[in-house]
């Protein structure tokens, strides 16, 4: 079983092909195989990676809640990096996964040849629904650690913004489903507790993110309504964000349209790569 040793956890860690570098970066509710699509696709051209967080099966699950935060994530990916001897790569984010490279543009510039953000900027709104925001994760750790994975998963599998994945691809969103039933409790709820709560509202750090020059392709579902105003935020203050809308697509978009996610991708990575990803 392949793992690295990074910041005190061992982190399981998947690799495949040769080239430049791509790391994928899953969602709160993913894990290293939920990228198996793009694994398969990207791994004819690059060096492609997926892992699973500290609290992910099979990664440590610390029992301390103090282990848990945004900023140890950001450092569990650099170090699981370093661990590979990876000076730079392209970084693909799903949702915790994309606000996180989002904010190791800003951190670690010297790290990201680019950047996917990918069902972003969940909780980065304004009033009632910021706290909204916080009530959901707050409620939900308290769950997990009440009522076990189970429960927790199939609510979880059923919001709205998940649904156009059942609708279109049944037997692919159980197999997410079940994945997401597998997860350990403690971990997912430590998470809960430690990432997305403490990792900053876009809104509070808009002149850092117009001054992060790293390319960027912003992609965002239209039925995704907790991520639509982050993402377009994001979109109008970063200097090198290109935005890729896709209809009637919820959350987990690159499961959900794989062949889609895939070229949309490809086509940024290619244009990153040939000097090309620029604003007119």
């Amino acid at each position: 079983m392949p793992l690295a040793t990074v910041n005190g956890v061992n982190l399981y860690y998947e690799e495949a092909g040769s080239g430049t570098p791509l790391l994928f970066m899953h969602e709160f509710a993913g894990d290293h195989a939920s990228w198996e699509p793009q694994m398969r696709y990207f791994a004819r051209r690059y060096r492609v990676i997926t892992m699973s967080y500290r609290g992910y099966p099979p990664s440590d699950v610390p029992e301390d809640p103090n282990a848990y935060s945004q900023d140890i994530l950001l450092d569990d990916i650099v170090g699981l990096l370093d661990a590979l001897g990876i000076e730079k790569a392209h970084l693909c984010g799903l949702s915790v996964g994309a606000n996180s490279a989002v904010l190791l543009g800003i951190r670690n510039p010297d790290r990201c040849l680019s950047l996917v953000v990918a069902a972003g900027g969940h909780g980065s709104v304004k009033g009632t629904d910021r706290e909204e925001f916080v009530h959901d994760f707050l409620s939900r750790a308290d769950r997990l650690l009440q009522e076990g994975m189970e429960p927790v998963a199939r609510t979880q599998a059923e919001k709205p913004n998940r649904v156009p994945m059942k609708l279109k691809d049944p037997r692919g969103w159980a197999a997410f489903r079940d994945r997401l039933i597998a997860h350990s409790a403690v971990g997912s709820a430590y998470t809960a507790r430690g990432v997305p709560l403490n990792r900053p509202n876009f809104y509070d750090i808009e002149e850092t993110l117009r001054a992060m020059t790293t390319p960027t392709l912003i992609i965002v579902g239209d039925q995704d309504g907790n991520c639509l105003e982050g993402s377009l935020f994001l979109k109008k203050v970063l200097p090198c964000a290109g935005l890729h809308m896709f209809p009637m697509s919820g959350h987990l978009v690159n499961l959900e349209e794989p062949e889609l996610f895939n070229r949309s991708v490809s086509d940024f990575l290619s244009a990153v790569e040939a000097g090309k990803w620029i604003k007119p």
